[in-house]
């Protein structure tokens, strides 16, 4: 081994351990923590958060990534090593400007966040979480002014965080694309509004055989118990110490089955992505999926475009009627799949049917465009997010608990992420019309065999980590970059055939 990559790893391993630290108690707040302890855990944790940026961004690192990038230690490095000094480099550069104090106190200030946001959404009340927003904004854009550059915006810097490449414009010009597709085909649903009855749905349903039925159905499309948890949360997550070490969440509604069904099978693509991170780099800056995107395209082909099929369901649904007998004793499998592929616009966005999804996201990116473009206060946002729902899906809600409180993401600071979930929708719909290309799909999940779906997903996308970026991914699998064309074309076949359209 180079030896100063060898010097680089050693300062990388303690770096990565930190991290490792707060993803626990990340883990461990979402899940089991006492309701009251962030108030005090938050400490404990920007100090955690102190050492890992001290212990990244400091002049011995900077030193060797220097040397490392020098052509003759270059050539000395392997694939592997390449892309982790690559990424380490990329992370140095985004934040050696930021000075580790605020560091600190934005840390521990995301930590309080999520209980401050748990609890105004519980009273249906932004006034009571707004101030800790504000605060988080505040930062947020000042951490962007250290790491930018005078020809780059604040908000493109963000979206780089969660999709590199993908700035404002590419994005302006994918959700337009989508836009036009979506609402068109919303419009003319929306006339057969009774075409489709999903009643059964809303009966009442044992969450103890909930959990039963959707850890089985997690098992069943491939998450693997021997590296991996489920555990409860008010957010359905999925993180992870290492590839032999994934958790995943979910929650449960007496008087909703889908509900937790679709959200186990979409956090079981996302496990399954990184228990399949190649040994040789997990636990290591680049042992992780590789964007946002790629990650949220693993986890809505896993819920969308094989949960939501006919062929996926042809085996399975036997053993859902079995488990809820009387719930389900007149309905039929193509009654379920009409079903569960309704479209009805609603206000929950992790509720959303699949046609009216990516509204919601563009919704959110809008108005992640308008706070770091514009100045606006804060106080105004419900104002904005109840007037974009009227105009893109006709709905509006009635308290901010339905409305700009639903989502726990900004409380953590990922502003910059939502776009990554219609990115992730659109690649996972290329993925789809590749794979009924190169082998039988359908025939595959009538089986109920996933086995070859998930090798060639690892052997193609998981395995590789962060090696490589979506687009290199994508081109290598099947000769082409991104392309939304695709999820257009899926949404409107989908569609049309469901609902009988011509």
């Amino acid at each position: 081994m180079n030896k100063y990559f060898e010097q680089l790893m050693k300062r990388i391993d303690k770096v990565m351990a930190f991290q490792a630290a707060l993803t626990l108690f990340e883990w461990d707040a979402e899940t089991l923590a006492p309701e009251e302890s962030m108030t005090y855990t938050s400490k404990t944790i920007g100090i955690l958060s102190n050492e890992y940026f001290t212990n990244l961004i400091n002049d011995d690192v900077k030193k060797l990534i220097q040397k490392l990038s020098e052509e003759k230690e270059q050539k000395d490095l392997n694939f592997n090593q390449k892309a982790i000094v690559k990424d380490i480099k990329k992370s140095f550069k985004e934040m050696e400007h930021i000075p580790p104090a605020e560091y600190q106190a934005y840390s521990e200030l995301t930590a309080k966040a999520s209980g401050i946001w748990s609890k105004a959404r519980q009273k249906k009340c932004f006034t009571d979480y707004s101030p800790t927003l504000e605060e988080i904004i505040y930062y947020l854009k000042k951490f962007a002014g250290y790491r930018g550059r005078k020809d780059k915006k604040p908000y493109d810097i963000l979206l780089d965080d969660f999709e590199e490449g993908f700035n404002m414009e590419k994005l302006d010009e994918f959700f337009n694309k989508i836009k036009d597709a979506v609402i068109s085909l919303l419009k003319e649903v929306a006339g057969k509004k009774d075409f489709v009855d999903k009643s059964y749905n809303y009966l009442h349903y044992d969450i103890d055989k909930q959990k039963e039925f959707c850890k089985y159905v997690s098992g069943y499309v491939g998450f693997d118990f021997n590296k991996g948890v489920i555990a409860e949360s008010a957010h359905p997550f999925t993180t992870n110490i290492h590839n032999h070490d994934v958790r995943i969440t979910n929650h449960f509604h007496e008087n909703n089955l889908e509900s937790a069904i679709f959200s186990i099978i979409h956090e079981s693509g996302h496990g399954i992505y990184e228990m399949h991170i190649d040994d040789a780099i997990t636990q290591t800056p680049v042992g992780t999926g590789t964007s946002m995107g790629m990650h949220e395209s693993q986890s809505r082909f896993f819920e969308n475009i094989i949960g939501r099929s006919k062929a996926f369901w042809t085996p399975l649904f036997p053993k859902l009627k079995e488990t809820f007998p009387d719930q389900l004793k007149d309905i039929t499998l193509d009654h379920f799949i009409k079903g569960i592929n309704k479209a009805a616009p609603g206000l929950i966005r992790t509720e959303a049917d699949e046609l009216s999804y990516s509204l919601h996201i563009m919704i959110r990116y809008e108005i992640e465009k308008i706070i770091f473009e514009d100045e606006i206060k804060t106080e105004d946002l419900p104002e904005i997010w109840n007037e974009k729902y009227k105009e893109y899906l006709g709905i509006e809600p009635k308290d901010d608990g339905e409305g700009i409180l639903q989502d726990i993401h900004w409380a953590g600071g990922s502003f910059g992420y939502f776009p990554s979930y219609a990115i992730g929708s659109a690649i996972a719909a290329q993925i789809y019309y590749h794979m009924k290309e190169i082998m039988p799909l359908e025939e595959y999940l009538t089986e109920g065999n996933l086995t070859p779906i998930r090798e060639y997903l690892n052997t193609h996308i998981h395995k590789y980590g962060k090696t490589k970026n979506t687009n290199e991914l994508l081109k290598e699998m099947m000769d082409e970059e991104l392309n939304a064309d695709y999820y257009v074309k899926y949404l409107t076949e989908k569609y049309k055939k469901l609902y009988d359209l011509n």
